[in-house]
Parts: structure tokens; C-alpha cells; sequence
């Protein structure tokens, strides 16, 4: 909002829409408290939208739910890497700090003394007593293993993570093709500003759908060492507060039409480069091809139909 103050002037229309998770809910509430009592968007209260068909299109994918949700051999690697050499490492400098034998602990256990570090230093900037336990190296080793489950959850472990996102991808350009027709016939815009309140886990498979943080070779247990570089860290895509700001631009001096129509993207209030054109800003008409079989070809029902046979192999998911 206090980047794009001309957006939010008195009387300008806000549609707000959540998860009905009431975290995103008390989000919501917060966002437009946030705003502040002297701007008037139209009505006094706004009203927040429950949308879990959007902000939660994971749950309503019954492919995704079966082969991967609830599908145990879908997180292999996660926990491949688990009784790997790095994690077992972690595992017995833990077992000696706290005079255990090695015996008595496990990744799951560790992973849990490591998050309440984390979440303790992230929310209170308090150095926890669990911080004690883990080096650098060892904050590396669980990183990763965390980033494993995101990559093979919710990334680009397995197609179905991604494609269940089109319907929220394909709402968003819906709403863009509105602005761009009601800008094009002098109309007020409808809806200038949208704001949709959901989880890490329904931005994760967004950015995925859209080729983002995509690494060369996949994230697998193996190749720990190899990934030390990776694009795919999922602490700096989805970390607290994490948000996605599609910017549409109406530009009057330009040379063609086409540049009339201009977009950016911002993940965590930074440009993103796109794809396409490797710059932070796009024409519509651009971004709308470079994204064409997404928009076209992407259909939620048929993407999320459970096989009319069984599936066995992981890697047909």
C-alpha cells in the first residue's frame, strides 16, 4: 500500500479475499486495519471473501491429495535424505550435546529443536537455548531438508504440485483482462485493487506454474553438495508474510498499442525479472503469450481427475 498510494485514495474499491483459515482471515482484517480509519474504500467495513477454491485449490485436487498428499513413497527423497550421511552427522552431534545416545533421536526429532530456534529468533529476535545444538553446517543440512519437502510437495517435484495451481493463475489474468477491456472503453475499473490472503502453500506451486526458482537439475537426496547454489530455497520464497503483487500499467505515451498495457511482478515487495524478456517489466500482450498453454490448455477438473487406473510408480505423478 505505501508503494502504490495512488492506488489506495478514498473511494477506491478494494476486493479482499481469503483462506478460511483464520490466520489468513485475522491477515485480512489486519491488511485493511492497516489502511488506516480516514480512507474510505467504498463502504465502512470491507468484507473479507472466503475462497478456498482459490486460496486452497490443493485441497480440492483429488490427484494432488491421493498421489501426493497422502501418498507416502511421494516424499522418497525427503526421506532418503533423512537417513543420509548429512542428516546422520546432524544426528550425532545433537546425540553427544545433549549426552543421548544417537540412538534415542531421529531427523523428525532434530527438525523439531531446529524450528524452535528458528521460530523463536524469526518472531521474538530471541537466540533460543535449541540454537545452541546446530552450527552453520547443520542449519545448511536441515535447510535442505526442508527445501526437499517443498520441492517435492508443493514445487516441481511432481507436475500435478503446479498444475493445481492454473485455476488461482488463470483468476489472476482474469482480472487483469477485465481492467485492460474497462480501461480500453473509458469505463471505471472495477476492481483496482485485489488482495487475496492464502498460505505458502498456495503461492509455492504458483511461482512453480510460472517457471520460477527453477534449478537445472531437481533436488534429490543424492546431490546435496551439488544443490549449494540452488534457486529453489524455500525460506527465501515463501518466508513470513510472504506476498505477490501482479502490477498492471496503463501507458499513454507510447509508440504502439501493444506497449499500452504494461505489467510488473513483485515477489516479497521485489521486482521479479521475467522469463520472456529477462527485464522487471512486460506488455500484457507479451506475458499473456509467453504463459498462452497455461491460460488455454490448463483446465483444474481435468488436471486433478484421479487416473481410471492405479498408479504405482512415483514417477508417472
Amino acid at each position: 500500500a505505501a508503494r502504490f498510494p495512488a492506488l489506495f485514495a478514498a473511494r477506491r474499491r478494494l476486493v479482499l479475499a481469503s483462506s478460511s483459515k483464520h490466520r489468513c482471515l485475522q491477515s485480512g482484517a489486519a491488511f485493511r486495519r492497516g489502511l488506516g480509519p480516514s480512507l474510505s474504500l467504498g463502504s465502512d467495513e470491507v468484507e473479507v471473501e472466503v475462497n478456498d477454491s482459490l486460496m486452497r485449490f490443493f485441497d480440492h485436487c483429488a490427484k494432488f491429495v491421493a498421489l501426493v498428499e497422502e501418498n507416502d513413497t511421494a516424499m522418497c527423497q525427503v526421506n532418503a535424505f533423512k537417513e543420509g550421511p548429512e542428516m546422520r552427522k546432524v544426528l550425532e552431534k545433537v546425540a553427544s550435546a545433549l549426552c543421548l545416545p544417537v540412538e534415542e533421536l531421529n531427523a523428525d526429532l532434530v527438525q523439531v529443536a531446529f524450528l524452535a530456534c528458528s521460530y523463536e529468533l524469526a518472531i521474538k529476535n530471541v537466540t533460543s537455548p535449541w540454537c545452541s545444538l546446530f552450527s552453520e553446517e547443520d542449519a545448511k543440512v536441515l535447510e535442505y531438508l526442508n527445501d526437499l519437502k517443498q520441492y517435492w510437495k508443493r514445487g516441481y517435484g511432481y507436475d500435478i504440485n503446479s498444475r493445481s495451481s492454473c485455476i488461482l493463475f488463470q483468476d489472476i489474468f482474469q482480472h487483469l483482462d477485465k481492467a485492460v477491456e474497462e480501461s480500453k472503453s473509458s469505463k471505471p475499473i472495477s476492481s483496482p485493487l485485489i488482495v487475496q490472503v492464502g498460505h505458502a502453500e498456495t503461492l509455492q506451486p504458483l511461482l512453480a506454474l510460472m517457471g520460477f526458482f527453477k534449478d537445472d537439475e531437481p533436488l534429490k537426496a543424492n546431490n546435496y553438495v551439488r544443490q549449494m547454489h540452488r534457486k529453489f530455497r524455500s525460506g527465501r520464497i515463501v518466508p513470513y508474510a510472504a506476498n505477490l503483487v501482479f502490477v498492471l500499467y496503463h501507458c499513454d505515451q507510447v509508440k504502439t498499442s501493444k506497449e499500452e498495457y504494461q505489467v510488473q511482478m513483485l515477489l516479497n515487495e521485489k521486482m521479479m525479472f521475467f522469463h520472456h524478456s529477462n527485464e522487471t517489466i512486460s506488455t500484457y500482450t507479451d506475458l499473456k503469450d509467453y504463459y498462452k498453454d497455461i491460460l488455454e490448455n490448463c483446465h483444474f477438473k481435468e488436471e486433478c481427475a484421479l487416473p481410471k487406473v492405479n498408479i504405482t510408480a512415483v514417477d508417472e505423478l
